[in-house]
């Protein structure tokens, strides 16, 4: 497993982040056994958000972390403001979610959405009173375009404040043609630069582009929907084939290829995966292993 540091928190983050999309309480000794198993393998961070499974993800996390005994060796990235951030809606949220991680800490806690009634300066002054009260570690974005976040980052440097030190878009090798749900956004070639430049640390959602690398899709049938709305393209085809080449070269996985694509960037990066398995949790751990050179990335980027 490897590690990367994010600037406000104290603990290493995993790169392989595991993520809790599909948390409940009515599975909640089999999602046991699955943070078992991602603890195991050196995994140390995971992902939730306020508004994911109703709740039921921050709960489960919270009783697991109770059980476990062991809240102060892993990273909590949860997420709130997927809606608003006025004060009053966000200071509700993470009551809430404080409550349900039964902690008194939040590692990393990423703004889900931006809001554009509110000026960076309020957003970054209002996150800050929750960093100066120890409540929050480290702030970041999820979905927040690159205009908006260096503007935060700006206003943070000047006012002598603490910035957003990560960003949680979406990260692939398959390029959505329009997003997946209202308000998301993945690293085109503006967020690239940006990620480049400042070399903040990009931790993607749905590396595989929704199962798109899975194998279990084929150009001439949909079997769902959503995947061909969002995905279906000649570009994204053509990089399948060219990453399942690859795979084939390197004696490794499709999947295994796409995720190495997101781990192998010119910045730092991590993979929040929702594998279920210890197969698919080692898949991972072996593809954040991988190292493809700039010529490869670029051979598979080709549309």
């Amino acid at each position: 497993m490897h590690y990367m540091s994010i600037a406000g928190c104290s603990k290493p983050i995993s790169t392989v982040i595991k993520g809790t999309d599909y948390l409940q309480h009515a599975t909640y000794e089999l999602n046991k056994e699955q943070l078992d198993q991602y603890v195991a393998i050196g995994g140390n961070t995971i992902d939730s958000a306020h508004v994911y499974t109703g709740g039921e993800s921050e709960a489960v996390l919270g009783r697991y972390m109770e059980e476990r005994g062991n809240r102060s060796e892993l990273v909590v990235l949860t997420k709130g403001g997927i809606s608003s951030l006025q004060r009053s809606v966000l200071h509700q949220e993470l009551t809430t979610s404080l409550e349900r991680l039964r902690t008194d800490y939040i590692d990393l806690y990423a703004l889900h959405r931006d809001d554009a009634s509110l000026t960076v300066g309020e957003i970054i002054d209002m996150m800050n009173e929750y960093i100066a009260a120890g409540t929050i570690h480290a702030i970041g974005t999820s979905n927040w375009t690159p205009e908006r976040i260096l503007a935060a980052n700006e206003y943070a440097a000047q006012q002598g404040l603490v910035g957003f030190t990560f960003n949680s878009p979406n990260l692939s090798l398959a390029k959505p043609k329009e997003a997946f749900w209202s308000g998301v956004l993945h690293v085109d070639e503006e967020m690239a630069r940006m990620h480049e430049v400042t070399k903040l640390p990009c931790l993607s959602w749905s590396p595989l582009a929704r199962g798109f690398f899975s194998g279990r899709f084929t150009p001439n049938e949909v079997t769902d929907r959503d995947i061909e709305r969002v995905y279906y393209s000649d570009e994204n085809w053509s990089r399948y084939e060219r990453a399942k080449q690859l795979a084939e070269q390197k004696d490794v996985t499709l999947p295994e290829i796409a995720l190495a694509y997101v781990a192998n960037q010119s910045y730092p990066t991590a993979i929040i995966a929702g594998a279920r398995t210890m197969e698919e949790l080692q898949s991972c751990v072996r593809a954040t292993n991988l190292v493809l050179t700039e010529e490869e990335i670029a051979w598979l980027e080709q549309g």
